[in-house]
């Protein structure tokens, strides 16, 4: 099966093989010298324009003199850039699909994401992401690269072509406190200023409303100008992204039901403000 430039597990690749670089203090020039390749050539590789082979993989890991381990990494995503579905089970295979969820981000025309518990990633304040990154026994180090790599997400929301953004969210994440106090209070401000933004639709999904689809865990679609869409699912110890066209076309239905249901942008907006004014009262 040939490998598909777009896939998310080619998107990671593409994103190891920069960073490897970046770290090595390599230059793309001179990796290409080294390699006697051309230059185009590593940029297509890096930019995921081209999915690189093994053995090419294997040849710029060992110009750029990877450490084992991160060797062992990359070369996985090599081996199994074709496979169209990618699930990972164990701790160690989410931070693998977060390259895979930036790259997907950064390439997105647009993102719906359902989200029935927490405000979602991109909408996040860097303590709000902390203090759920702590909570969940992350060694300090862990937490604060993915609070800085939060961070860095979020500007595909306010850059210069920023991606639309539809998020879905359970009521419950309005509620449920999470991380010292003041936390909550700063990021449904944050909330209610990001609902503002042209490019971003927040709508909450209210309790006591019957089943919907939903219920069954949260999801994000990511839509591509050049590629088909793909369905991200990240849980407690795994993760899949899903490019399958009959279960992409399932969720894009239950992207419309939960809509139906949803509050108006204007009526989740005035709950957010609702919410503010009961906790500053507190």
């Amino acid at each position: 099966m040939p490998a598909t430039a777009g896939a998310p597990r080619a998107r990671a690749l593409s994103a190891a093989l920069r960073e490897a670089r970046l770290t090595n203090g390599m230059g793309s020039r001179e990796l290409a010298r080294h390699l006697e390749l051309s230059h185009t050539q590593i940029s297509h590789w890096e930019n995921g324009h081209r999915v690189p082979n093994v053995e090419n993989v294997a040849m710029i890991l060992t110009a750029l003199r990877i450490s084992p381990r991160e060797r062992e990494r990359i070369l996985d995503l090599a081996r199994n850039v074709a496979e169209p579905n990618w699930l990972t089970v164990g701790m160690n295979g989410i931070p693998q699909q977060l390259a895979g969820v930036v790259e997907c981000e950064r390439s997105a025309t647009s993102i719906v994401e359902w989200s029935p518990m927490v405000i979602p990633g991109l909408l996040q304040t860097s303590d709000y992401t902390r203090a759920i990154k702590e909570t969940g026994g992350l060694p300090q180090t862990d937490v604060e690269l993915r609070v800085m790599l939060g961070a860095s997400r979020r500007e595909v929301l306010t850059g210069r072509e920023p991606l639309q953004l539809h998020a879905m969210i359970g009521e419950p994440a309005l509620h449920e406190p999470i991380g010292p106090e003041g936390v909550m209070l700063d990021q449904l401000r944050h909330l209610a200023e990001m609902a503002k933004l042209p490019n971003v639709v927040v709508q909450f999904v209210p309790l006591r409303i019957g089943w919907h689809p939903g219920w069954s865990g949260p999801f994000v679609l990511y839509e591509f100008t050049n590629t088909s869409p793909v369905v991200h699912f990240e849980h407690h110890s795994s993760g899949a992204f899903i490019p399958t066209e009959h279960d992409v076309a399932e969720y894009k239905k239950a992207v419309g039901w939960i809509g139906r249901i949803a509050m108006g942008e204007v009526e989740s907006r005035d709950l957010i403000a609702q919410t503010i004014s009961s906790l500053e009262e507190k």
